[in-house]
């Protein structure tokens, strides 16, 4: 191929502003909530002009095998000298030697949405080998972008200096607000069950098997659940959390509907009464922004970013991993019917506040474009 004549690092800068390589694990069709922003990002990056190339790397990360890594290694080596390049944290912080033998050559950046070491269920040993890896990795990233300010103050611990990183906070679809179990078009009738609401993939983080635990202290109270996620990123768990949901003799008010399309999903905001995830650790939390542009109160924890999505007069946040707090918050919103309308309004007030997809999108493009 022939390279262009030699140009002035600004003019470098200029040309190479509007084209990105974006690489993130897995399939770009997955339902998580890191690949739906990468994906988005990427959307929104091309109406603004920009030309994007997405390129799955192995679904292994961030536990990958050394023929993961290689494979890795080749798709960077194939990126021509200069060319602006976004590698999710997914992969990015598990790849440091990777990452080293080309952060002369590209123009990398991290695309953080937490931190590795913090995902649940990790014992000490690779949590430990996990914080060392993306340390050494961020160290050779040009540029960090996380999607939230607490992200970001994670970072000092990994040595990342405040002036790398730049926070570009997810996007949010606008949406009707839910109408409720009683007027949904469903069958239910004023005063029948109350219909919870719980999105995320089912893996211990999002600690559905607490929120089931909290609810099998509840049976003496009118109440449904639906738990729209994966069923399938993490089978041992959702395996339990079936065991569990039939020892607690809750196989008629729980369901588990696994993965389910844009219009099924949003099905089940429209009859939701509350939104209920039990996240022991949120980046970000955008199952709970979503759950505020359908001006849904809501109940969480306090985990990682929960308390700067979900404003106090929305949602009541309990401590995470604390099955008699989320009891008891969920043993009020289920009999204080004012105190859902009161944090429903709140719900309606936050939505008008949450960034939407172009504007993530703008704001992505200004935090690489200098990079």
């Amino acid at each position: 191929m022939t390279r262009p004549d030699p140009v002035p690092p600004q003019s470098k800068r200029a040309c190479g502003a509007s084209s990105l390589h974006l690489l993130l694990p897995g399939t770009p069709e997955a339902l998580t909530g890191g690949t739906r922003y990468d994906v988005r990002i990427a959307e929104g990056l091309r109406g603004l002009g920009w030309a994007v190339d997405v390129q799955p790397l192995d679904a292994g990360f961030p536990m990958p095998s050394a023929q993961a890594l290689a494979a890795a290694d080749a798709v960077l080596a194939a990126l021509p000298d200069g060319a602006l390049t976004v590698v999710d944290g997914l992969a990015f912080g598990a790849m440091p030697d990777v990452a080293a033998r080309h952060a002369q050559r590209l123009r990398l950046v991290a695309l953080v949405h937490h931190p590795l070491a913090l995902e649940t269920g990790l014992d000490a040993a690779a949590a430990a080998r996990l914080q060392a890896a993306e340390t050494a990795a961020l160290g050779h990233a040009g540029r960090v972008v996380v999607t939230s300010a607490h992200t970001s103050r994670l970072l000092a611990d990994y040595g990342v200096p405040a002036s790398r990183v730049r926070v570009v906070e997810p996007g949010t679809d606008s949406a009707p607000s839910a109408r409720g179990s009683a007027t949904a078009g469903d069958g239910a009738a004023p005063g029948g069950p109350i219909r919870l609401l719980c999105v995320g993939s089912v893996t211990p983080r999002k600690g559905h098997d607490l929120l089931v635990a909290a609810l099998g202290g509840l049976v003496h109270l009118d109440w449904r659940l639906d738990c729209v996620g994966s069923l399938s990123r993490d089978p041992p768990t959702a395996a339990a959390l079936r065991e569990r949901i039939h020892a607690l003799g809750l196989g008629q008010r729980v369901r588990l509907l696994g993965e389910v399309d844009a219009a099924d999903l949003a099905g089940c905001y429209a009859r939701a009464d509350l939104f209920v995830l039990a996240s022991r650790f949120e980046g970000y939390g955008m199952a709970f922004a979503e759950a505020l542009a359908h001006g849904l109160p809501v109940l969480g924890t306090t985990g990682g970013a929960v308390v700067d999505t979900v404003p106090a007069d929305a949602g009541l946040l309990v401590q995470p991993g604390s099955v008699d707090a989320l009891r008891r918050a969920l043993a009020r919103l289920l009999t204080e019917p004012e105190l859902r309308r009161r944090l429903a309004g709140g719900a309606a007030r936050a939505r008008a506040r949450l960034p939407d997809w172009p504007t993530a999108a703008a704001r992505f493009a200004e935090a690489v474009a200098d990079v």
